[in-house]
């Protein structure tokens, strides 16, 4: 079953917006989420440039550089609040270099950071990375994608 979704989506200064706008329509986005949760979620997903992106991750993970996506989880239990912070520049350089929609890759990296949020960890052990990868390829093909990896 669904789960209920309080959604926030923000597009902050980015290069191609449009593109960007255009591979991220809101009930999609929506829908994604939903699919990869078990619990009902207050959830904010914002599209950042380079410079917000590289200036997150330095601040909270000590990486300098811009990384796909950052998952800020608040609570998991017994509602999901959290942030999702994805790097449009990063996201388009890897899709064309994955050969997959931009649209393909956003809604993984929607449903990876939401797992995060929900304490996935691909991190902690490779008996969990592979849990993890399995639970996002079938989320994924339930919706339709093919296979992210």
């Amino acid at each position: 079953m669904l789960k209920a979704l309080s959604l926030s989506l923000q597009f902050g200064a980015i290069p191609n917006a449009k593109r960007h706008r255009a591979a991220l329509p809101r009930h999609s986005v929506t829908r994604w989420i939903r699919h990869a949760l078990d619990s009902d979620a207050e959830i904010t997903v914002r599209i950042v440039d380079s410079e917000e992106g590289q200036a997150l991750n330095h601040s909270f993970r000590k990486k300098n550089y811009a990384t796909n996506v950052l998952t800020f989880d608040y609570t998991q239990a017994p509602l999901v609040s959290a942030d999702l912070v994805l790097c449009a520049e990063v996201v388009a350089r890897e899709a064309k270099e994955q050969k997959k929609t931009l649209q393909a890759h956003y809604a993984h990296l929607i449903v990876h950071g939401t797992l995060h949020a929900q304490g996935w960890d691909h991190e902690t052990s490779k008996k969990d990375a592979e849990a993890m990868e399995a639970r996002e390829i079938a989320i994924l093909a339930g919706m339709g994608f093919k296979n992210p990896y």
